[in-house]
């Protein structure tokens, strides 16, 4: 371990002005000898005159050997008589040789004047940990790619091949075996929304509106798949005009029902929660109703 420390008794004149007293700067490196990455730590101290501040350099050139670590830490304070600061810098040097830490100045102040510290020429040894004959050694020469008398790639490429197609053609078989679901009815669909609604408990929550909002969403569903004229893009006074044609619809029931649920929607109608359940069940059974009605009665065989 090294230690190299600097002492400078500076009287400069900056900016026209003569320094009052003289300026003192340590410096120190430990250890002054290292290897590549070993870090390493600058120690750079002044002590100058009260009523002055001491301005330190953030770190090394980042473009040169030597780097930074970490940010730089200050120390030390004012006293009445003179001003003592320490800053300390954890470098690290990425070459071997003497290298130059490449650290610019410390500059002091006092008013409009300026004093400068150079840092310039200080240095530190990066040893190499290579062995001493290390320019005699050669490295081994590159193997082959393939080494002979291994087993062929090509064969390996045919095999996952064939093990792909086999598996591929297996797939296809065991998906034509399972069965196929039948797509959901129109009244299927509502009668799972309507159960899937109910269970959020909206109307316990408070949200009336919503609630009814969404079970009125399903009944223009179910009657978009069963009548495809009966759009969802459709206001309430285009859809119960499409509809009128339509013999297995509770017109007067779904009026009533569609347009109290474009009061509460667009107008913000006040709506309580026996009301809101009231909705509901009505928007369930015009869904039933025309479910009903538009199913054929099963056939009865004579006795």
């Amino acid at each position: 371990m090294r230690a190299c420390g600097v002492a400078v008794l500076l009287s400069l004149v900056a900016g026209g002005v003569r320094a009052q007293a003289p300026a003192r700067l340590d410096v120190a490196i430990r250890p002054g000898t290292v290897t590549v990455g070993q870090p390493f730590q600058l120690t750079v101290h002044v002590r100058t005159a009260p009523g002055r501040s001491v301005e330190f350099p953030d770190g090394p050139d980042s473009t040169g050997w030597v780097q930074a670590l970490d940010p730089r830490t200050l120390a030390g304070g004012t006293a009445s008589d003179s001003v003592d600061r320490t800053a300390t810098y954890r470098l690290a040097a990425w070459n071997v040789g003497t290298l130059d830490l490449g650290m610019p100045d410390v500059v002091i102040r006092a008013g409009t004047a300026a004093q400068r510290l150079p840092l310039g020429g200080l240095t530190v040894f990066v040893q190499s940990v290579l062995p001493a004959d290390s320019s005699r050694r050669t490295p081994k020469p590159a193997r082959d790619l393939f080494v002979g008398g291994a087993f062929p790639w090509w064969i390996v490429a045919v095999l996952a091949a064939i093990a792909f197609l086999i598996w591929l053609a297996w797939r296809r078989r065991r998906e034509r075996a399972l069965p196929r679901a039948m797509p959901a009815t129109p009244f299927e669909r509502a009668e799972r929304e309507f159960t899937r609604i109910a269970a959020l408990g909206l109307v316990e929550a408070g949200e009336r509106g919503r609630y009814v909002s969404l079970v009125v969403e399903v009944v223009r569903d179910y009657l978009h798949g069963r009548f495809p004229l009966a759009s969802l893009s459709l206001t309430t006074d285009e859809v119960l005009h499409e509809l009128a044609d339509a013999t297995t619809v509770p017109h007067d029931r779904l009026a009533r029902l569609l347009t109290e649920a474009d009061l509460v929607k667009f107008a913000r109608r006040p709506l309580t929660t026996d009301r809101a359940l009231d909705l509901g069940r009505e928007a369930r059974a015009v869904v039933t109703h025309e479910h009903l009605a538009s199913t054929p009665a099963p056939r009865t065989e004579a006795a």
